[in-house]
């Protein structure tokens, strides 16, 4: 089975073509995420808003880099691990779950695509810090 060069060239040029409507896709994934912290404050984070959060999450997790804003990613990546599961969800504090959602949002709004920005490493920085006080993870 061999490597198709042409076929990783032409997914990359499609991908490029596509690239002026990232902004606009990366602004419906951000009132999608809003809507859905809006249902989890009325709702609660253990029922289908918080899964639906947590599925907005996951999916900014993947698409952030790919919408060039790595940051993005990272944040979406921390917010996930905050609210993977139920019982994760049921103990979490909402304060930080809130944290997350508007630090998207400004690093959305402000133009921070990726942690070269000083403004945006300390950021992401200080929300995976309190998400590895919360749930410490097994690397040792």
């Amino acid at each position: 089975m061999g490597f198709d060069s042409k076929a990783i060239e032409r997914a990359e040029a499609a991908l490029n073509s596509m690239s002026g409507q990232f902004s606009e896709w990366l602004q419906q994934e951000i009132t999608s995420l809003e809507a859905c912290r809006q249902a989890a404050r009325t709702e609660g984070l253990t029922g289908e808003a918080g899964e639906a959060l947590y599925a907005r999450a996951h999916d900014l997790k993947g698409l952030g880099t790919t919408y060039d804003f790595p940051i993005v990613t990272r944040m979406g990546a921390s917010l996930s691990r905050l609210i993977e599961t139920r019982e994760l969800r049921n103990i979490v504090p909402l304060p930080l779950v809130e944290a997350h959602v508007d630090a998207i949002k400004a690093a959305v709004r402000d133009g921070v695509k990726d942690v070269d920005h000083p403004v945006g490493a300390a950021l992401v920085a200080e929300l995976e810090s309190r998400v590895e006080a919360i749930f410490p993870s097994d690397a040792a």
